[in-house]
């Protein structure tokens, strides 16, 4: 079913989008969590260590995935709110088949290119080597589903259906806990075992997805003109794509340079730095959707016109942030030592401590998160995809000087504050940025009303 966004209380239009996608998230991040649960508790800490080793890498191709299809998604609420459906539906054919050929081109690349990227760029030590390489070449085969199911999730986001995609995550994360647990625990398989069942749940998620959008969804009915090459419209998809693709990634790259940095650490660190990755992304979820239905909601408005819609609905999508960004300070504080046995044997009391650590210093700049999701969404929602890209780089650029600086007079401590300084950093130039991009797009509009 549709949701128009451009009719209706702003934030009870936001809530109602965001709860959904929220535990479809918390259900997506059981995929990777499951694994690091089981290989951590059935297996070992080199298990552990070298699936965490990997991480920075698996979120480097998830970033290019979600932010393509968040790119694609922002073109095609637009002329949803412009109620232009002929248009909607040739960009929804075109951005699934450029997706699916990027999802292909990625497992390729990943699979061919594990050593390299682990050994060469991550600096992954020797003894982790083998394991991790194993784990991440099975884990790039199932890319391709990863790449479909994120374009088909942001189709139906970009309708208004954020129910869809939770009933489909819900399935296959039970599968993947399934067969986590008959493929490490039953039969054996170790990472190799922890990598298979996450690529089958991925493949059955993705195959559910674009199954029902394409079936249950009258105007997404395309017939053989909406799939042919229309190459202004796959330039315009580039345009918008590509540049939200980038900047999710920068961040990612970031991420895999802070990686290089705690591997020189030992496999201790590497072990709860992993487990500490864990907690993050699980308590930051809230955030993390509220900024995707900001996006939805902006793009939406912002493609019938209503521009000071859009402003009401950015200013009460950064104070229910804000209050979930608290929420989830208070929760790590409360809680970090407890969830983070989840990932690791309780006796393990130095990795349990310095992943109690690094969250708790996460935790005080959680806010600073918040704000940098709902602007960066809204951003995109206008159409401004480069502002994005800039701000991820300056994210980008301050991580990589405060693991490499910070680190060397403070040691695992700068390793702890390179994540909040880029957030913040990235949110403070943000914020203006949309200002000026909205003011922008307002004074186009009164010039042509008159």
């Amino acid at each position: 079913m549709t949701k128009d966004m451009t009719r209706g209380t702003p934030w009870k239009l936001i809530v109602q989008f965001a709860l959904p996608i929220m535990a479809g998230n918390l259900l997506q991040q059981l995929y990777n969590t499951a694994d690091t649960i089981i290989v951590g508790n059935f297996n070992s800490q080199q298990a552990l260590s070298a699936v965490g080793s990997c991480a920075s890498l698996t979120a480097l191709f998830t970033a290019l995935a979600i932010g393509f299809s968040i790119g694609a998604g922002v073109l095609i609420s637009q002329y949803f709110g412009a109620n232009r459906l002929e248009d909607l539906r040739r960009y929804a054919s075109s951005s699934i088949v450029l997706m699916l050929a990027l999802g292909l081109l990625m497992s390729v690349l990943g699979f061919c290119s594990a050593e390299l990227f682990l050994e060469k760029f991550l600096g992954t030590p020797q003894s982790l080597l083998p394991q991790a390489a194993l784990y991440f070449k099975i884990y790039t085969v199932g890319l391709v589903f990863q790449f479909g199911y994120n374009i088909a999730a942001a189709i139906l986001r970009a309708l208004g259906d954020s129910r869809a995609t939770l009933y489909f995550l819900l399935v296959s994360s039970v599968l993947n806990v399934v067969l986590d647990l008959l493929f490490v625990v039953t039969f054996s398989m170790g990472v190799a075992g922890a990598a298979w069942a996450t690529i089958l749940s991925q493949g059955v998620s993705a195959l559910l997805c674009l199954v029902y959008m394409l079936k249950k969804f009258p105007i997404l009915r395309t017939g053989r003109a909406d799939w042919a090459w229309h190459g202004p419209m796959v330039r315009r998809l580039a345009r918008m794509g590509i540049p939200t693709a980038l900047s999710n990634s920068v961040t990612a790259i970031g991420c895999m340079i802070l990686q290089v940095t705690i591997n020189g650490f030992g496999s201790t660190v590497v072990a709860a730095y992993t487990a500490a990755s864990k907690v993050e992304q699980l308590t930051t979820q809230p955030t993390f959707t509220f900024g995707l239905a900001a996006a939805t909601f902006t793009a939406q408005n912002a493609g019938a016109g209503k521009l000071d819609r859009v402003k009401d609905g950015v200013r009460k999508a950064t104070v229910l942030n804000l209050i979930a960004g608290l929420a989830a300070a208070v929760v790590v504080w409360l809680f970090a030592a407890p969830i983070t046995t989840w990932f690791v044997d309780p006796g393990e009391t130095a990795v349990i401590a310095a992943s109690v650590q690094f969250l708790n210093i996460e935790a005080v700049f959680i806010l600073a998160l918040g704000v940098l999701f709902v602007y960066r969404n809204a951003l995109q929602g206008l159409g401004n995809a480069v502002m994005p890209l800039i701000s991820g780089g300056v994210e980008l650029a301050m991580r990589l000087a405060a693991a490499i600086l910070l680190s060397r007079f403070l040691g695992y401590v700068g390793v702890c504050l390179a994540n909040p300084v880029a957030w913040t950093g990235a949110a403070v130039m943000l914020v203006p940025a949309y200002l000026a991009e909205l003011r922008r797009q307002q004074n186009n509009a009164l010039a042509r009303a008159r």
